[in-house]
């Protein structure tokens, strides 16, 4: 078996090109997801920053929503920025109306916490388990986690909010570091989908 993993980002709305990149440069194959057959044929999935409620209701329409959930339930690594991380959340805060997620983190998270598109912000975020210099974190109309189980590790906190969680295979950060030339963050993602393959091939 190689040792390259396959990584889907899920391709309905959203900054998918630049997670491909990061895939790429994180010795990742990288491909877009929009159907339940491509699900099927990756290793683990990136869920790309955009708007949350777009992002489910298109899931639901191409029919990935379900096959999604039941995937993440058996361990499927995966990992959401921004409105990725909102659709992880067990639960969430303010919900639109119609709005769905797939869970796999208990948490509770808040939409545009850190406010609207013309305060977005750059920040230097220290993340667990990413070694070196903290992480340039890009926030765009970014959630916060108002609080998690006792099954989520928090990774980072920015301002005393929660904006980064991992429990198990899934994997959420409320910025973006697709945006920033640091692959860190991917890099991470692909070394847990590499020990999720090690893992099922024993």
């Amino acid at each position: 078996m190689s040792d390259t993993p396959v990584i889907g980002v899920l391709a309905l709305q959203g900054d998918v090109r630049e997670h491909l990149v990061a895939l790429a440069t994180a010795d990742a194959v990288a491909r877009p997801v929009r159907r339940p057959e491509e699900l099927a044929e990756v290793d683990g999935l990136v869920l790309p920053g955009g708007e949350s409620t777009t992002i489910s209701k298109l899931a639901v329409l191409f029919g990935v929503m379900e096959p999604l959930r039941a995937r993440v339930r058996n361990g499927l690594p995966v990992y959401g920025t921004c409105a990725g991380m909102i659709l992880l959340a067990d639960k969430i805060l303010d919900p639109r109306s119609g709005q769905e997620t797939v869970g796999g983190i208990d948490m509770i998270v808040r939409r545009n916490a850190f406010g609207r598109q013309n305060e977005s912000f750059e920040a230097a975020v220290d993340i667990k388990g990413v070694e070196g210099d903290p992480v340039e974190g890009v926030f765009i109309r970014a959630p916060w986690v108002e609080s998690v189980g006792a099954a989520a590790e928090v990774l980072a906190e920015h301002e005393g909010h929660i904006v980064a969680v991992r429990q198990g295979n899934a994997l959420a950060t409320s910025f973006h570091p697709e945006l920033t030339g640091d692959h860190r963050v991917h890099r991470l993602f692909a070394d847990m989908v590499r020990a999720y393959r090690a893992a099922e091939s024993l």
